[in-house]
């Protein structure tokens, strides 16, 4: 895509040479000596049931620029975990699975709960943030790396042109986020074309156009990605929410923990295809129905702490607003699918924003009831603080699980 354009308040890094990988995985070699990279992968065990986790196995087998690759795995007995560590014991990195169901990093969870830390909610959250201390309790690593392991169509890329802006030492990024496009015979990525951009900008409708905040929200191209790359240092004192919120709520803590020009947006694929969820409008709790509600919420706690008054008739506006904003996005989807002939259904599409209005209606009425929220994963900073011997507990446990 022959694409430069800056749009927004924060930088765009296109794709537009299709530089082969191997260059920029030379330029990177240069200063992974003192700027080493670890790979953190949160999987369920059930993604080694799917060709997907295969595929970047593979990969990965040639991504020599990164030292370590943590594999966060949540939902495995003792024998899925054992199964699990000789796949990954094929790649040449160094490995290591936290093993969120082992009795020794459970015993850790419950250790942090008795102090008072919320990670009684399991989720991806959680697995991404234990996994996350596991790299930062290593002094070795210099950016951490993440993405989802339901790719189907994964490259090595993504991780290269991920770190890429971070490790660079001509740059001087310190978080990155990746995005791409999501169409093939079809346009999928409802959730972000359909519900979250149409939302935001609803919200900058009533709010106003001046808060800095919403527009940086609304720069990102897919804001939803679940591909990222930040520096250690900052890794350090972000919070994590345990539900599906996680990526807005992390793209907040960005925001109020570093500048926005250390912040910028790196195409990682021209096209993304991983495993599709489900939207029914009957079951608000399962799917992108409770995605959407769980972002909603996020982003309405969010506002509401920076002092923005939310009340019931706000919200009365927020859903035309909003439903109209989405109106508008079909018109411009539509158009996009008929000059690029690809497949597009008015109708569905229409019934997606009646779903996920209905999603806001939930949110709100979880919001006004309780308006904090549930508590976020509190950064590492605060574990340190509060328990600094946790840390080498911690890699202690990971290294007996992984022996």
């Amino acid at each position: 895509m022959a694409d430069f354009f800056q749009n927004g308040i924060i930088t765009t890094l296109q794709n537009v040479t299709k530089r082969p990988i191997e260059d920029i995985e030379a330029e990177i070699s240069q200063f992974i000596d003192k700027r080493k990279i670890a790979l953190l992968l949160p999987a369920l065990y059930s993604e080694f049931e799917r060709p997907a986790m295969y595929t970047i196995i593979e990969e990965l087998k040639k991504a020599h620029f990164i030292d370590t690759v943590v594999l966060s795995l949540d939902q495995a007995n003792e024998e899925q975990f054992l199964h699990v560590k000789k796949i990954m014991s094929e790649l040449p990195q160094n490995v290591k699975i936290v093993w969120n169901h082992g009795k020794k990093i459970q015993a850790l969870y419950s250790k942090l709960i008795q102090q008072g830390f919320p990670l009684n909610i399991p989720g991806k959250g959680r697995v991404v943030w234990m996994a996350l201390g596991y790299i930062l309790a290593d002094n070795r690593f210099y950016a951490i790396a993440l993405h989802d392991c339901d790719i189907v169509n994964y490259k090595r890329d993504i991780v290269a042109r991920l770190v890429f802006p971070i490790i660079h030492r001509g740059l001087n990024y310190e978080f990155s986020k990746g995005y791409y496009a999501r169409v093939s015979d079809k346009i999928y990525g409802r959730v972000m074309r359909l519900f979250y951009t149409p939302l935001v900008r609803a919200l900058k409708k009533l709010i106003g156009y001046d808060n800095k905040f919403l527009d940086y929200l609304d720069s990102f191209r897919y804001a939803l990605s679940g591909e990222f790359a930040i520096i250690r240092e900052l890794a350090k004192g972000i919070r994590f929410s345990p539900d599906w919120g996680l990526e807005v709520s992390l793209l907040s803590e960005i925001y109020q923990n570093t500048s926005i020009n250390r912040i910028c947006q790196v195409e990682v694929l021209e096209t993304y295809e991983h495993k599709h969820s489900p939207l029914n409008k009957n079951e608000p709790n399962k799917g992108l129905l409770r995605m959407a509600t769980d972002i909603a919420k996020t982003l309405f706690r969010i506002l509401s702490q920076e002092g923005i008054l939310l009340s019931d008739a706000f919200f009365k506006s927020l859903v035309s607003t909003y439903f109209q904003q989405a109106r508008i996005a079909i018109e411009s989807f539509n158009a996009f699918a008929l000059i690029n002939g690809v497949a597009f259904d008015r109708h569905s599409e229409i019934a997606a924003v009646e779903a996920f209005t209905q999603a806001i209606n939930n949110a709100k009425t979880d919001f006004l009831e309780n308006p904090i929220g549930i508590r976020l994963i509190s950064p590492w900073v605060r574990v340190d603080s509060a328990l600094p011997e946790f840390a080498d507990e911690l890699l202690e446990a990971v290294e007996e699980d992984n022996k």
